[in-house]
């Protein structure tokens, strides 16, 4: 089944090449060219990935993302202005899952989606064979890839997902922000360590009661994170 991609930008010469640069590798391709667009789209449809400029007319990327977030784990890759790492961290924690920056190369684009793709079929491993998990406050179902605080259903993204239960399946092990990358992301991610910071960090304001002091999830100073309750 052919995957299904939205490219989302108000440039249509851009959504263009990509449109065409995609189909040529047989994927289904939607697009649109502001920001209340593309939520519909998202709204209605299922993606496989969502390609989503940052400065839209409207609704900003940021925005969309934010608003997104909020029923769907869509994988989303933003795209932002050249050298503005600020606009890459806020898209992280607006809920993105991955950034490129312009001018891009359609091939790093094809490559950044077929990476997401590759990364969704596989899932990080689990040793126990108890696939519902309680910790205090705490519920996961790992094969539902559902979380609850309490009684309260938390709307993780697929990347927040995947590193709480690499780190929930191998407690006390203390994973380096390197590592976390490489293992979450893929050794293809291109991007930096901040990536994991910030979805810890988001992490941890779903999933503890005091992000601050945390419960669940620690910090390894000068190491980096592990789980433990």
């Amino acid at each position: 089944m052919a995957k299904k991609i939205l490219v989302v930008d108000d440039e249509k010469l851009i959504v263009k090449g990509i449109r065409f640069s995609l189909e040529q590798e047989g994927m289904e391709v939607d697009c649109a060219y502001d920001g209340e667009e593309a939520f519909e789209a998202i709204k209605n449809n299922d993606y496989d990935v969502v390609l989503l400029d940052v400065m839209l007319p409207g609704m900003n990327g940021f925005e969309v993302c934010q608003n997104v977030r909020e029923f769907s784990d869509v994988p989303i890759i933003m795209l932002t202005a050249k050298g503005d790492d600020m606009d890459k961290i806020l898209g992280l924690e607006y809920g993105a899952d991955d950034y490129i920056t312009k001018p891009f190369n359609i091939l790093e684009v094809k490559a950044r989606i077929k990476a997401i793709m590759r990364r969704n079929r596989s899932t990080v491993p689990v040793k126990s064979d108890d696939r519902f998990v309680v910790y205090g406050e705490l519920k996961v179902d790992y094969d539902g890839r559902r979380v609850f605080l309490g009684d309260v259903e938390q709307n993780l993204t697929a990347k927040e997902f995947d590193l709480l239960e690499l780190l929930m399946t191998n407690q006390g092990k203390v994973y380096s922000r390197d590592n976390l990358l490489n293992t979450v992301w893929g050794y293809d991610y291109l991007g930096d360590v901040r990536t994991v910071d910030v979805h810890v960090r988001r992490l941890r304001e779903k999933i503890e009661s005091e992000p601050s002091n945390p419960q669940y999830i620690h910090t390894k100073w000068g190491v980096g994170y592990y789980f433990k309750y």
